[in-house]
């Protein structure tokens, strides 16, 4: 008999309070345990009926016939304290990732399901990919782009399954763009986009690379008031003119989504890359405000799984 107590016990002390919290805030959506017992190195996200659990590769040696009797006593207590049953329990093992590895397909179909988050409704799909198909650090930010978007241009820079255009569109915004360089992903916003009724008309869809985006439209004229971007640590997708490493290339991304945004406008940037140190040029060119710490939700234990800046013009 393995003893999983110590995380058993924590789990349901987060999961009746995080329940309760989730529920006031019309969330679906949540993080309930993140490596809070340094021997069960997991982090679980609620999805619904749905439990999303990931695993951190630490190195430990152990033999096949352990592991599985842990790994069966571990989601068996999830499955207890969650109310599901085990088989609602998506289990992936999460190493250290490079380029488009987290955007790569496991291999699995899943099924899409669809949660509901601040009244705002995505679909998601806990099998088919690393990632889910909606960040759930981001839900703050989200919320906040939906307060400040009546009457504004949005645009939506590395946009994945487009959550914050969605948001931006409920918060009233006059038309967006959401520009991102995959197929699947571009097909997964706009299902999105019908989900929340949309209007494709004022909702465009752009499959680009940002770099050449941010080129194009500077060239075209192209204004917003308020823009989002939120690029990956690194890629090296053969799509993309060039790789792209965040800590190297954020001044050309930041100048450039700078040139597009109006004079009274605001851009969010983050990235989630830990040793990420927003270069001098930048505080020194515009109005940066780090908003991190607002910006990651109650449920996130892990305080530093991102960073966020709020930047405008000065004067």
């Amino acid at each position: 008999m393995v003893d999983v107590s110590a995380f058993a016990n924590r789990l349901a002390k987060n999961y009746k309070h995080y329940a309760k919290w989730a529920r006031r805030n019309q969330l679906d959506a949540w993080r309930v345990y993140d490596r809070d017992v340094p021997q069960f190195p997991l982090i679980i996200d609620v999805y619904g009926e749905r439990v999303h659990l990931q695993e951190y590769d630490t190195g430990w040696q152990i033999e096949d016939h352990q592991y599985a009797a842990w790994m069966a006593e571990v989601q068996q207590a999830i499955a207890s304290v969650c109310g599901i049953s085990v088989s609602a329990i998506s289990l992936k093992t999460r190493r250290r990732q490079k380029g488009e590895s987290q955007y790569e397909k496991t291999g699995r179909d899943g099924e899409d399901v669809i949660i509901n988050e601040q009244g705002q409704r995505f679909w998601v799909n806990l099998d088919a990919y690393l990632d889910t198909g909606l960040f759930l650090d981001h839900r703050n930010t989200r919320k906040r782009v939906r307060e400040e978007a009546a009457g504004k241009r949005f645009l939506n820079l590395f946009a994945y399954t487009g959550s914050f255009t969605v948001y931006a569109a409920a918060g009233g915004a006059l038309l967006s763009e959401t520009v991102d360089l995959s197929n699947t992903y571009q097909a997964w916003s706009r299902r999105n986009f019908e989900l929340n009724g949309l209007d494709p008309a004022l909702h465009t869809l752009v499959r680009d690379d940002a770099f050449q985006y941010l080129e194009d439209a500077a060239f075209a004229g192209k204004q917003f008031d308020l823009i989002v971007m939120d690029p990956p640590s690194f890629s090296n997708s053969k799509k993309m003119v060039d790789e792209l490493d965040v800590q190297r290339d954020q001044v050309k991304l930041v100048d450039g989504a700078m040139r597009l945004l109006s004079a009274g406008g605001t851009l969010y940037f983050s990235n989630n890359l830990r040793s990420f140190t927003l270069d001098e040029r930048l505080l020194a060119d515009y109005a940066v405000q780090d908003i991190s710490a607002q910006s990651v939700p109650e449920d996130f234990r892990n305080r530093k799984i991102h960073q966020c800046w709020r930047i405008r013009h000065r004067g």
